[in-house]
Formats: structure tokens, C-alpha cells, sequence
């Protein structure tokens, strides 16, 4: 497969009000002050070398400075994006403090033309939103992941997944 190629973690858990997924809001200028489909899964791209997996366990200690959880992974398959890149993502029960994230970050020429290179937060935040209210704010080509998280989980989502 040509094009760009990403991988991803979708960290979980669920609670007595349902299930919860940990999303990024994307850093730099281009989402600064933007909310709704600024969100996106810790993931990152990856080239011919590497396994996805091993992409998506590495991006999520780049991205938010901390450990992968341990369990069980939940293949959610693949997505191609609006600008064409494809993204594989797995899901993994777990839980963990936002307010402990350390942020990886990036270097790019700001303002655009300027000549100034600045370096920007990969994701600037992190947090906790159930199933329901995290499509809005997940860009728009990785929705499709929440539904199938969804539906590996069931409707019981205190029941393991499948496969457990």
C-alpha cells in the first residue's frame, strides 16, 4: 500500500457511567483555539520498517510521555483520511492521569514564509470523554474507530470484549 501510514493507540476504560476513551487535542498553531474535530487518537506515522504495532506503541510514549498500558489489544482495522493518509489504530483497556502526560514535541516554520523555526506540543492536552461525546470533538476521519470500539465492547460495557 502507498501513502502515508500511521498507527495508534485508543486507550479505554469504562466505569460505572459507561465507557470513556483518552483523546489528544492536536498541538500547534494550525488548532490553536479550534475544539471541534481538533481531537485525535495518540498515533503517528511510521515507514516500511516498522511493524503498526510497534509505530502505535511508540507514538504513545512520544506523544503523551508515558507508559503503554498493559492488556489485551482490540484490532479496530484501518481508516484513510481525507488528506489520504491511512491510519491503523487498536484499542487497550486502561486508565491514566492526564495531568501526568508529558508531551512530545515538533519543529516547523511559524508564521509560514517567516524563516523562524518554532517548536509546538505534538497534542497540547489530553482527556477523558465517553463514547457519545467524543465524535464531535475527533477529527473526522478517525470517528469511525469510537463506533468500533463500540461495538467490540457491546452494550454491556462492563462485559470483556470478545476474545477475552
Amino acid at each position: 500500500m502507498s501513502g502515508k501510514r500511521s498507527a495508534g493507540l485508543l486507550l479505554y476504560r469504562v466505569g460505572n457511567a459507561g465507557a470513556e476513551v483518552l483523546l489528544g487535542h492536536m498541538g500547534g498553531p494550525y488548532w490553536s483555539g479550534r475544539d471541534t474535530a481538533a481531537w485525535s487518537i495518540p498515533k503517528g506515522e511510521f515507514g516500511p520498517e516498522e511493524e503498526p504495532e510497534d509505530a502505535a506503541r511508540r507514538e504513545f510514549r512520544e506523544e503523551l510521555g508515558l507508559p503503554v498500558p498493559e492488556g489485551p489489544w482490540i484490532p479496530l482495522g484501518e481508516t484513510r483520511q481525507r488528506g489520504g493518509k491511512t491510519v491503523t489504530a487498536w484499542a487497550v483497556e486502561g486508565d491514566l492521569d492526564p495531568a501526568l502526560a508529558v508531551f512530545g514535541t515538533f519543529t516547523m516554520e511559524w508564521p509560514r514564509g517567516s524563516g523562524v523555526v518554532r517548536e509546538f506540543p505534538e497534542l497540547d492536552r489530553v482527556g477523558w470523554f465517553d463514547l457519545a461525546n467524543a465524535v464531535e470533538p475527533l477529527v473526522t476521519g478517525q470517528r469511525v474507530f469510537l463506533e468500533r470500539l463500540g461495538e467490540c465492547i457491546g452494550t454491556d460495557r462492563r462485559q470483556p470484549p470478545p476474545g477475552r
